[in-house]
């Protein structure tokens, strides 16, 4: 019996009752809904996430305070995205990935709103800590959805397809409001943001298909604890979290406290034009997807740790008084970092075997905490030696996680799945 696939719109064949139901392949309307429908979620989560980060320097301005305590506007947005991974993952694996994703971005949507029109600097930084609670439902469930719905010989291209989302968000967020802000008060650029993530919320719900893989799982403490000792039990899974925190932290501290060195000596760079560069997440964009590809084709483990080498390489530029050679290193630390992110996203759902929702979360729990914590601390080490501390701190967490990968290429393999075709 044929019938049209209500979720996709394409013609399928509905399998008789215990039949596998096949993973989605790349070359589907399936995959390219999917595809649309969370790069535009991806696409949402990082500008409402980072739209703040190139305006720090103005914040800092209108409010009297120093850089670090103009960090918390996107520290305890991650922050509170971190935690509430652990909450919105396991919410997740219960009630299913769709109405997750969808209510959550429209959430955040609503408190960006909100954060422009707050009056103080307290009333921003408790809007900004609501939309990253509200963004941790998109950050937990789109890379667990991709796992259990693409085919996983596919998953390395359809994961940096969604990274790649992610790197044009923060890209167009950082861009928007840090041109605009030279035009529009911040209260008006926010407004705008908000309203640009309750289309993205609309363009999800319209076309990301239903789970067709998704098995509900009873949300009991005992449960959440023991699929939690689980991941912490595999020889992989920790060290991918760790690589998480290092990796997001050295990111973020990055581009939080660039833009205060480039409006300096020697540089004398115009809001506008820090905001401009944003335009170098443009290599992000291109290299989630292309690593992705050749991690799927040469392996996660021969690649990871080149990708790492590569930002490492970029931030010893970004020491030099030359701005060609910063902007050159920034381009390569942008470039290796996305690749580094989708490669490690698609490790976690190849080796998370169960409770893959918890995986992720975990996962991103790791991730953002690093960019809470070691964003701001950056903080501290420009005021006590300006760039050259930052850098240092930087390639710091670089070397670890160059460590780190090393260590993860000599694990053991995980036999291949079994897929259904």
């Amino acid at each position: 019996m044929s019938s049209t696939h209500g979720a996709s719109g394409a013609s399928a064949v509905i399998p008789a009752p215990g039949a596998p139901i096949s993973h989605t392949e790349k070359g589907t309307q399936r995959f390219a809904r999917t595809a649309l429908a969370l790069f535009a979620g991806g696409f949402a989560t990082f500008a409402l996430l980072y739209c703040v980060q190139p305006m720090m320097p103005m914040l800092s301005q209108a409010f009297g305070i120093n850089a670090a305590q103009s960090s918390l506007i996107l520290s305890l947005s991650t922050l509170t995205l971190a935690v509430g991974l652990l909450i919105t993952g396991p919410i997740s694996d219960a009630i299913g990935r769709k109405q997750v994703l969808v209510v959550s971005l429209l959430a955040a949507a609503v408190f960006t709103v909100g954060s422009a029109l707050a009056p103080s600097w307290e009333g921003v930084l408790l809007m900004r800590a609501l939309v990253g609670l509200a963004l941790s439902g998109v950050a937990a469930v789109a890379m667990t959805y991709l796992s259990e719905e693409i085919h996983p010989h596919h998953l390395g291209l359809a994961m940096g397809l969604y990274i790649g989302g992610n790197a044009i968000g923060g890209m167009s967020g950082r861009l928007l409001s840090g041109v605009l802000v030279d035009y529009l008060s911040w209260h008006s650029v926010l407004g705008l943001m908000g309203g640009l993530a309750l289309l993205a919320a609309l363009l999800l719900w319209r076309f990301l298909p239903e789970s067709r893989h998704f098995h509900p799982r009873q949300l009991r403490l005992r449960g959440l604890l023991q699929g939690y000792t689980l991941h912490f039990r595999d020889a992989g899974l920790p060290w991918l979290f760790l690589q998480g925190f290092l990796l997001m932290g050295s990111f973020v501290t990055l581009y939080n406290y660039i833009g205060y060195r480039l409006i300096a000596e020697p540089f004398h760079l115009s809001q506008t034009m820090i905001g401009l560069l944003a335009v170098l997440y443009l290599s992000g964009i291109y290299s989630s997807a292309q690593v992705g590809a050749l991690a799927d084709r040469f392996g996660r483990r021969r690649v990871f740790w080149l990708v790492i080498a590569l930002m490492l390489a970029g931030v010893a530029l970004t020491l030099f008084d030359r701005l060609p050679l910063v902007l050159l290193g920034m381009l390569l630390f942008t470039f290796g970092f996305f690749g580094a992110h989708s490669v490690a996203s698609s490790w976690i759902g190849r080796r998370a075997q169960q409770a893959r929702g918890q995986a992720s979360s975990l996962y991103l729990f790791s991730y953002y905490l690093g960019s809470s914590i070691a964003g701001t601390l950056g903080g501290v080490f420009w005021h006590a030696a300006g760039w050259d501390g930052v850098g240092l701190f930087i390639a710091s967490l670089l070397l670890i996680a160059l460590a780190v990968a090393l260590h993860l290429a000599r694990l053991r393999p995980l036999p291949e799945p079994q897929a259904a075709h």
